[in-house]
């Protein structure tokens, strides 16, 4: 909440005295609610929306972006829902669906349903062929009450199914989810057709509509995080697993690993002459009628570009097999009407162009990225989770590292591109970066849609369990600005980019990509300037065009978006800053002590880490709405959270209220064009007006804003002229 003293001299004082507190212990609760009953809210952003959803008809693509049946250009500011919370209690599911509409979210993309009941659509029993008819029931009541709002859905097909004997597939105990073997075992491209002919066949009683003729379906997402070419060059596809996997990651087992030598080979026996299969034996070693061994990732740098290119050639036309017919299926067969994704470019350690030319081929292309991922500690007898540990660290100073410049490698000239996932997972302490710059950044590089992850894994009217590494729903600083960024990323308050950057590839090119040292990473493009997404747009033009060409070098920091409204500083550690600077959004990000916009005007704030928004809720500019939405975020903590030594896992998780670092200082609101009064009325964790509203103080030509007591993360000011 923001508090505006009535006394210049008292603003001081009370800056004086209002410190930060340094413990999580001693910061304020401030816990989110998920009310089951209507809430009214200063902060309403349904406006935003365009109900019901698919009003218009289906979702197509025009001019290589989404776009509804009468053209008109569409943009995603989405949210997943994983797991048990896309199965919410019936009569919970109009709430869930009016506070996401209140923030801004168009679109839900509906995440690990195939998985067992209660938790996801599969029915118990000895196979995972059969849909739990109560879960299903509830599935169509959240997505009937989400298309009324005009919140649309992306379904999900192939995400955490565990195969079972009953399947029919073989070594179901070693198999797990299976990833890359869905690509090419014919009995699990069986099973996936059939679970998409159940799930869009289905009739929903709430719109008389099947899935695969609903215009509030935006897209269908065929598998993911899934790739037979990431697959190979992490190793998983040896063959070498002797027990049961205790992770998604889990290498293949040695049947499935003995039918990829056979369909290798034969390919090749399709595929290239006699002569050059027998040279590939001579290389691997082995005899003249013995079959041509895959390559493993140790032996990538020694192999030929033939030997490598051939195996490269090999995985690449098995994926785009698999997507055409998976394809062939939805639209010949189902008389599927909305746009298809094959998975997600989510490896950026390696190229993902081998796997980016195959999703291009379907109508979406996709990206998924985390700001330092946990990196889970396993037992290494059990396989189960046992810790975990992140780089803790702010994205704000590491710009050519950033969760944009490693998602604009993927996008494709024509076609749309959506980030499917992002997200700053808990508890990272800098985590209030991470979804305005994403919102505006992405609005630059005018992508499509984005998707943060995730709403919840269990019940969103239920919080009891404390806050997951991705959990958005109980996250005070996360809902609040995921209103900021609906403002900017739907609204188009960030324009796009005036120039693109187009990048070609050859056929060569895309496959000796994987060979190219991690350094080059995230674009592995020798030469490419690693800047160049936060001045300029840029696309992929061709998978088969001429090789890649030169590049013009950009100036250092600050970083400036050829559109004048971004700039990102990071001089050195703990300097980096993010400046949002458009007529209806304003932004302060990172370490901003200095930095100013048009209308913002920070004076003493503090921790010295945090994220501040300004953003016209009347479209409107900040210099004339009379109602602005205000997001002050910082650091959120459990209570009784406590970090090991090393700052990068927690010694104990902490349980519930969540806690909230306060912003404090104060805020100059400056130009506001012939205002006699600002007033500010802060709200509560459900978007509810939260006492009285509290009048600001004119300080000459500005307003003087005093933030952190009581706090609150967000605030809707209101302008009378």
């Amino acid at each position: 909440m923001i508090r505006f003293a009535q006394d210049p001299i008292a603003v001081l004082v009370a800056l004086a005295l209002a410190a930060t507190p340094a413990r999580s212990e001693d910061w304020p609760p401030f816990p989110v609610e998920w009310p089951t009953a209507p809430v009214a809210s200063p902060a309403d952003l349904s406006g935003l929306l365009d109900a019901p959803a698919g009003k218009a008809g289906f979702i197509g693509v025009s001019d290589g972006h989404l776009a509804t049946a009468d053209r008109r250009r569409l943009r995603f500011w989405g949210i997943n829902i994983t797991g048990a919370a896309a199965f919410p209690e019936p009569d919970h599911a109009p709430a869930i669906a009016a506070h996401l509409a209140r923030l801004g979210i168009n679109c839900v993309r509906l995440h690990f349903m195939d998985i067992p009941a209660p938790r996801g659509l599969v029915a118990a029993g000895e196979d995972t062929r059969h849909l739990d008819p109560a879960q299903l029931g509830r599935l169509d009541r959240l997505v009937a009450e989400l298309k009324v709002r005009g919140i649309y859905c992306n379904l999900n097909l192939n995400v955490g199914r565990r195969w079972k004997p009953g399947d029919g597939v073989r070594d179901a105990e070693l198999l797990g989810v299976g990833k890359a073997a869905t690509y090419f075992d014919p009995r699990l491209i069986e099973l996936q057709e059939e679970f998409a002919r159940q799930i869009l066949t289905h009739r929903n009683p709430h719109t008389g509509n099947e899935y695969r003729a609903e215009p509030a379906i935006a897209i269908v997402e065929l598998v993911n995080e899934n790739s037979l070419v990431e697959s190979w060059f992490s190793g998983r596809l040896l063959g070498k697993q002797a027990t049961p996997p205790g992770d998604v990651w889990a290498d293949i087992p040695a049947s499935y690993a003995a039918l990829l030598d056979t369909l290798f080979n034969a390919w090749l026996a399709k595929n290239r002459s006699r002569a050059d299969v027998n040279a590939l034996r001579s290389e691997a070693g082995v005899g003249p009628s013995d079959p041509v061994p895959r390559l493993r990732p140790d032996q990538f740098a020694k192999a030929s570009a033939t030997r490598f290119q051939s195996e490269a050639s090999f995985y690449i036309e098995t994926e785009r097999a698999f997507f055409a017919r998976m394809s062939r299926l939805l639209r010949d067969e189902l008389k599927l009407r909305c746009p298809v994704a094959g998975t997600s470019d989510h490896n950026h350690y390696r190229s993902g162009y081998p796997l980016t030319s195959s999703l291009a081929t379907l109508d979406v292309v996709d990206g998924h990225v985390y700001w330092q991922h946990p990196n889970y500690l396993r037992d290494p007898k059990t396989g189960k989770k046992n810790g975990f540990a992140i780089g803790n660290s702010p994205m704000v100073d590491e710009p050519l590292k950033s969760t944009v410049i490693q998602l604009a490698r993927t996008a494709v000239s024509g076609k749309p591109y959506t980030v499917s996932e992002f997200n700053h997972p808990f508890p990272n302490e800098y985590a209030a970066e991470g979804l305005p710059i994403l919102a505006a950044y992405g609005a630059l590089q005018d992508w499509d849609g984005i998707f943060a992850y995730t709403l919840e894994h269990e019940s969103v009217t239920r919080m009891e369990r404390a806050i997951g590494h991705f959990d958005i729903a109980p996250d005070p600083v996360k809902v609040p600005q995921l209103a900021a960024g609906a403002l900017m990323f739907l609204r188009g308050d960030v324009r796009p980019a005036k120039r693109t950057v187009p990048r070609t590839y050859t056929r060569d090119q895309v496959m000796e990509s994987l060979r190219l040292p991690t350094a080059e990473n995230p674009f592995y493009t020798p030469g490419f300037p690693r800047a160049l997404p936060l001045v300029h747009a840029t696309r992929i033009a061709s998978f088969d065009g001429p090789p890649t060409g030169s590049f013009e070098p950009l100036s250092p920091t600050p970083i400036r978006s050829d559109t004048g409204e971004l700039t990102w500083a990071a001089a050195d550690k703990g300097s980096g800053c993010v400046t949002i600077d458009t007529d209806r959004s304003q932004a302060l990000i990172g370490f901003c002590g200095k930095a100013l916009t048009r209308h913002l005007e920070p004076s003493r704030l503090s921790p010295g880490f945090c994220a501040v928004t300004l953003a016209s809720l009347d479209g409107l500019p900040i210099a004339r709405a009379s109602r602005l939405l205000l997001t002050t975020g910082a650091r959120v903590a459990t209570t009784g959270m406590r970090w090991d030594e090393k700052r990068r896992s927690l010694a104990e998780w902490g349980q519930n209220p969540i806690r909230i670092e306060p912003v404090t200082g104060s805020l100059l609101l400056r130009s506001i064009d012939a205002a006699q009064a600002i007033s500010a009325q802060p709200l509560d964790g459900a978007g509810r007006s939260l006492g009285p509203p509290v009048p600001a103080i004119r300080t000459g030509n500005a307003w003087s804003l005093s933030l952190g007591s009581p706090p609150t993360p967000w605030s809707v000011i209101t302008v009378r002229r």
